[in-house]
C-alpha cells in the first residue's frame, strides 16, 4: 500500500518517489486527502517545491541514456512482468481506487482491466515501430528508427487515478522515455501503487519518478528547461494554459481538456438499449469522465424513450449503484447547475439534488438527474457540468441537431441512436468530434486505436494513446550508410 509517515489519516503523510525510493519533499504544505465515499481522511499530500522537481528531473536525465539505449524488446518485458502484477493485485486496486476516488467497485474494476489493456498493447512496441531499411543506391543504405524524447512529464486527473495514468506510462516508457508524473492532488495514491508495481517489475531507477502537488507545480512542469514533453489531461481551461505554457518553452506538448458530448436520439432507435446506455454513459463514474453523456438531443417526437430513459435512471442509486462526486464544491457546483436550469423554465424529470447516503452521511453523492426541455443557451447546455446530469433539448430534425453539435466549442465524442444506416452515416460524416458512435453511449475507442477529440477538447497534435501516441513520445532517427569505396559517388550517394 502507499508508503506514509504520519499517522492523521490512513496512509499518513505521502511521500515522493524519487530515483527508485520513496523521498519526502522538503516542503512544509500539505493538502488533505480525503475519500469522497465517506469523507474518511486518507492521507496528507505534500506540495513539492522546485528542489524536488530538480531532484527528479536530474533522476530522470541519468536514466535516460541507459534505458533509452536498451533495445526496445527488452524493454517492454518490463511491461510483460508490470501486466502480470497487475493482474495478480487486481482487487487490492481497485479497492484503492474507488476508496479515493468515489466510484462503484465495478467501475474501479473497469479501470484496472483498462490498465492492463493498454499495458498489453505496450507489449507490443518493437512490432509496432520496427524501422524501415532501403538500398536507396548501389551499396547505399537509409535506415529509419525511432528513438525516445526524453524527460517526459505526465498531468493527470482526478477522475481515472489509475488509467489515465496507465494512457501515457507503459507507452512512453517503452519507448525509451523516463517519466516525472504529477498525480491529481486528490487521488494520489493509486499512482504511488502504481510506482511501486513497476519497480517489482524490474524497471531501473529513475525512469519513473512522482513529484506531488498542486497547480504551483504543474507550472513548475512547464517551465522546467530539463522536461522534453509534457502530455496532460484535464480541464479546457488549465489545458489551453499548458499547452500554451510549454510550447512557449519550447517543449512538445498534447494537452487534453473538458467536453460536451452529444448523444442524438431518432425516432427510430431501440428503445431499450438506448434508455439503457443513455443512462449508463450519464451516470457511469458518476458522470465524471470526458467521455460522458452531457446534453442529449431528442429529433422529433421521442417522448416514449424519455419516459423509459427515466424510468432507467431512478433504477440508479447513490451508494449502490452509483458512485461518489469527488467533494462538496463538486457536489454543490452540479447541483447549482440543476437549479438555475430550473429556474429558467427546464423540467427537472429525475431529481438527483439532496441525496444522502445512509451510514455514509459524510460522503458526497448527486443522484442522477434528467432535465427535459432545456434550450441550447443554458449552461446545462454548453458547459461541462461533470456530474450525473443529462439535459434534454428537443429539435424537429437531424439538421437541426447536428447545428447544435457542431456549435459546441469542444469535440470530444458525439453518438446517435438509430437503426437506420443512412441517419448513422450522416451524423458521422457531419459530427464536429474526434470520436463518434453508434447506438453507443461512450464511443471509446479500444486499443490499438487512439483516444483524442477535436476543438477545444484537444490542444496538440496527434492522440494520446493507441498507435497514434508513438509520434508524440518518440523522435525519427535517419541514417544513411555506405560501406564500400568502389561503389563510387553519384547524387544519392
Amino acid at each position: 500500500m502507499p508508503s506514509a509517515v504520519s499517522t492523521a489519516a490512513k496512509y499518513g503523510r505521502m511521500k515522493n518517489f524519487i530515483n527508485g525510493s520513496f523521498v519526502s519533499s522538503e516542503s512544509g504544505r500539505t493538502i488533505p486527502v480525503i475519500s469522497p465515499l465517506d469523507g474518511t481522511p486518507l492521507a496528507d499530500m505534500p506540495c513539492s517545491t522546485a528542489t524536488d522537481l530538480n531532484a527528479a528531473v536530474a533522476a530522470a536525465r541519468a536514466a535516460f541514456a541507459g534505458w533509452n539505449r536498451t533495445p526496445v524488446k527488452e524493454r517492454v518485458q518490463v511491461f510483460f512482468r508490470f501486466k502480470y502484477l497487475l493482474e495478480r493485485d487486481k482487487e487490492e486496486l481497485t479497492a484503492l481506487v474507488s476508496e479515493e476516488n468515489g466510484k462503484t467497485s465495478g467501475e474501479a474494476l473497469a479501470e484496472i482491466e483498462k490498465c492492463i489493456e493498454l499495458t498489453e498493447f505496450a507489449t507490443s512496441m518493437p512490432q509496432l515501430i520496427a524501422g524501415e531499411v532501403l538500398e536507396v543506391s548501389k551499396g547505399v543504405e537509409c535506415r529509419t528508427e525511432r528513438t525516445g524524447v526524453g524527460v517526459v512529464a505526465s498531468i493527470v486527473p482526478f477522475n481515472f487515478p489509475a488509467m489515465v495514468p496507465c494512457w501515457t506510462m507503459p507507452n512512453a516508457l517503452a519507448l525509451g522515455n523516463c517519466m516525472i508524473i504529477k498525480p491529481s492532488e486528490k487521488v494520489p495514491l493509486s499512482v504511488v501503487r502504481l510506482a511501486e508495481l513497476l519497480k517489482e517489475a524490474g524497471l531501473p531507477d529513475g525512469v519513473f519518478n512522482i513529484i506531488n502537488g498542486d497547480s504551483e507545480m504543474v507550472n513548475a512542469i512547464c517551465d522546467h528547461p530539463g522536461i522534453d514533453a509534457v502530455s496532460f489531461v484535464g480541464s479546457t481551461r488549465v489545458a489551453r494554459l499548458v499547452y500554451q505554457r510549454s510550447t512557449q518553452n519550447l517543449k512538445r506538448c498534447l494537452a487534453l481538456g473538458g467536453a460536451k458530448n452529444h448523444l442524438l436520439v431518432l425516432p427510430d432507435a431501440q428503445p431499450e438499449m438506448t434508455a439503457r446506455d443513455v443512462v449508463v454513459s450519464m451516470s457511469g463514474c458518476a458522470g465524471q469522465r470526458c467521455m460522458a453523456a452531457s446534453a442529449m438531443l431528442a429529433v422529433g417526437p421521442i417522448d416514449a424513450i424519455i419516459e423509459r430513459i427515466c424510468d432507467e435512471a431512478r433504477r440508479v442509486v447513490p451508494g449502490k449503484n452509483l458512485g461518489a462526486v469527488i467533494n462538496r464544491e463538486a457536489k454543490e457546483r452540479i447541483e447549482r447547475y440543476i437549479t438555475e436550469a430550473e429556474q429558467q423554465g427546464a423540467k427537472v424529470l429525475v431529481d438527483g439534488r439532496g441525496h444522502v447516503v445512509p451510514g455514509k452521511e459524510n460522503g458526497t453523492y448527486v443522484g442522477p438527474t434528467v432535465i427535459d426541455y432545456v434550450r441550447p443557451g443554458m449552461a446545462v447546455a454548453t458547459e461541462e457540468i461533470f456530474g450525473p446530469v443529462i439535459s434534454i433539448m428537443r429539435v424537429s430534425t437531424l439538421d437541426e441537431a447536428l447545428a447544435i453539435e457542431n456549435a459546441s466549442p469542444y469535440g470530444n465524442a458525439a453518438s446517435v441512436f438509430t437503426r437506420n444506416g443512412s441517419s448513422a452515416r450522416y451524423v458521422i460524416e457531419r459530427a464536429s468530434a474526434g470520436m463518434v458512435g453508434v447506438n453507443v453511449g461512450v464511443p471509446v475507442p479500444r486499443e490499438p486505436f487512439s483516444f483524442g477529440g477535436w476543438n477545444e477538447s484537444k490542444f496538440g497534435v496527434g492522440d494520446i494513446t493507441g498507435k497514434s501516441s508513438i509520434e508524440f513520445w518518440t523522435r525519427l532517427k535517419k541514417s544513411t550508410v555506405k560501406w564500400n569505396p568502389e561503389a563510387g559517388v553519384n547524387w544519392m550517394s
